[in-house]
């Protein structure tokens, strides 16, 4: 089964090596071909016949990138056609197309395509390179040494005559998740590693009050910046991976240990930047031993207070809150959110019908958004939900 489709997103699809490129043009006479590939006969006549009117497309489909998706193939072109009465028909038509495994994820090399495709295009005006000649040595040698260098270091470089081009493939990240008011930007390298002069004015206003603690709103309003305008900010920072998002700390939360920390004991360098990261002091570093057992300690029915109460971090040179953020960006420690939920079948009284806070208590808002939304401290909302015998807190 064939099928064609202008690609627009594949996110869960593993990227792969591109397996052949080849060069096809419409002959006036023969009708759409091959008339140059590598390698040799990778694809072939019966499946290029099958797929050519894709290939060499009609007039509305030029210049547009086109993805051909085969039982065992996918073919990424860049269709293109020449308008002069010097060639046959008035027109000369062409297409460039980058062969993947039909299960690999093709939308980075989309760019490439096309800046190949005009490059060859100009060559083509400037001095017929690819019309003029049965001979396509030239183009096969060009054509290789674009497969090799994409495939091994992602970039290229290409020169024929006066003419030079330069390809690269860029990784897509995927599109980021909707950022939260109450989600905490952390830098994942050093402030002092970003120029502020790289960034548009709006995000140069943001990034001075990005500091790990800070949750999006409180940005917002220090920053006397529209709250929709810091998110996207935020992220933007996120996608080009600056920043990633984490929960608001508070020594009322409650963490988990995730499998993910028995990497901790087996990586010397992560063990390194760990210690570098939640000591106190650099002059004198917390141990190892105390920074696993703390984080050992995290489970379901501790909080950060009474973790803290128990074994003293600040005695251990440990800085609790460092370590946290550490924790969360490395994945060694997940939050434990509390959701409240009013229980179904309660007759509305006089709190519930007058206290605004109660709408959010559905078990869809988790206390950090609810805080957020209305203004009120976790203490304040626990005090609500200890007072009234119909809500239950649901911890996950």
């Amino acid at each position: 089964m064939i099928s064609a489709a202008v690609e627009s997103t594949e996110d869960k699809i593993q990227e792969g090596p591109i397996r052949c490129i080849f060069f096809s043009e419409f002959h006036h006479i023969a009708g759409p071909k091959i008339t140059c590939q590598v390698p040799d006969n990778f694809v072939s006549k019966d499946i290029f016949d099958n797929v050519s009117v894709y290939i060499i497309p009609k007039a509305q489909l030029q210049r547009s990138t086109i993805t051909v998706t085969l039982k065992d193939y996918k073919i990424l072109g860049f269709p293109v056609k020449i308008d002069d009465k010097k060639y046959a028909r008035n027109a000369f038509y062409f297409n460039l197309c980058f062969v993947c495994d039909s299960e690999a994820r093709t939308v980075h090399y989309e760019p490439v395509v096309k800046k190949m495709s005009d490059f060859l295009m100009a060559l083509e005006i400037e001095n017929c390179f690819l019309s003029t000649s049965d001979d396509k040595s030239r183009l096969a040698e060009m054509l290789r040494h674009v497969m090799q260098e994409l495939n091994l270091h992602k970039m290229c470089t290409l020169t024929e005559g006066t003419m030079t081009s330069h390809l690269k493939v860029v990784k897509l990240a995927p599109e980021p998740k909707p950022v939260l008011d109450h989600q905490v930007p952390i830098f994942l390298e050093g402030r002092e590693a970003f120029h502020s002069d790289q960034w548009d004015l709006t995000t140069q206003q943001v990034l001075p009050y990005i500091d790990g603690f800070n949750h999006v709103a409180r940005i917002a309003a220090e920053a006397d910046v529209e709250n929709n305008l810091v998110k996207s900010c935020v992220q933007n920072l996120a996608y080009y991976s600056v920043v990633t998002l984490i929960p608001i700390f508070q020594y009322s939360n409650v963490y988990a240990a995730t499998p993910k920390l028995k990497q901790l004991a087996e990586d010397v360098k992560l063990q390194e930047r760990c210690i570098s990261y939640a000591s106190k002091s650099s002059r004198q570093p917390a141990y190892l031993r105390d920074i696993y057992r703390t984080y050992a300690s995290m489970t379901h029915s501790c909080s950060m207070r009474d973790l803290c109460q128990r074994l003293n971090p600040q005695n251990l040179r440990i800085n609790e809150r460092r370590l946290v953020q550490f924790g969360l960006i490395e994945g060694f420690i997940r939050r434990v959110y509390k959701y409240p939920i009013l229980l179904p079948g309660v007759p509305y009284n006089e709190e519930t019908r007058n206290n605004p806070v109660y709408k959010y208590f559905t078990g869809t808002y988790n206390l950090d958004e609810i805080c957020c939304s209305t203004g009120q401290s976790v203490a304040q909302i626990e005090e609500i939900v200890e007072r009234d015998p119909n809500i239950v807190m649901l911890w996950k």
